[in-house]
């Protein structure tokens, strides 16, 4: 379960296969859940979904991305690339003082397995210059298939790599990651971003090459104590 103080996290652009099944995952995990969309109805269809499948009533509510911003502790961008920017400009004022978790993978649309790496290295570096030191930016959570994500009796073999700048900050978006059965590691500043993005190209080659939808990592040579 998660912590006694209960959080609430607003997944921004959750109407998507990784946004909600990351909704999912953290509602089923006993935390305040709330989808935001640019589109409320659609936003509150997809939390009903949710509800329908946890088996539990009003467990999950429908907001604008803005709304979503506000009422949320944690917010979480789950949008593609292309509406990154535009998203996080209309919520910047309701970020201010909160985590933002980036899952932002920038990729080539017109090859989507080739690495792509955006203008200011990263789309984390890009969310923490847009938003500024008033928004902590934590990069985590892109190399989660939602495949993963979407089967609640099956565990989560992936492991999970998170950058950022502010530590407090990474070790709550640990303990989310732990919370839904990941083990989550501390790769580093904001700038090593790059790093989980670009591995996803990599990844989308081996679902390919071994015709699967769930590739994913492990990180070995760590004994946990």
């Amino acid at each position: 379960m998660a912590q006694d103080t209960v959080l609430t996290l607003g997944i921004l652009g959750g109407t998507g296969k990784q946004g909600s099944g990351l909704a999912l995952r953290w509602a089923h995990a006993h935390y305040a859940v709330i989808v935001g969309s640019r589109d409320r109805a659609r936003a509150e269809a997809t939390a009903e979904s949710i509800n329908e499948k946890l088996g539990r009533d009003g467990v999950v509510h429908g907001m604008t991305n803005l709304e979503a911003a506000y009422a949320c502790d944690i917010a979480v961008l789950s949008v593609p690339y292309r509406a990154q920017r535009a998203t996080l400009e209309s919520v910047r004022d309701a970020l201010k003082g909160k985590i933002l978790v980036d899952v932002t993978v920038p990729l080539n649309p017109e090859k989507r397995r080739h690495v792509y790496i955006p203008p200011g290295g990263s789309a984390g570096a890009e969310a923490q210059a847009l938003l500024g030191e008033q928004v902590r930016v934590v990069s985590a959570f892109q190399n989660i298939g939602f495949v993963h994500l979407q089967e609640l009796d099956a565990p989560i073999e992936c492991d999970v790599l998170i950058t950022g700048n502010d530590k407090e900050a990474k070790r709550q978006v640990v303990a989310l990651a732990e919370a839904i059965g990941m083990r989550a590691f501390d790769a580093g500043p904001i700038e090593n971003a790059v790093v989980a993005e670009t591995l996803v190209s990599a990844l989308l080659n081996i679902n390919v090459r071994h015709k699967v939808r769930s590739a994913g990592i492990r990180i070995v040579g760590i004994h946990e104590t």
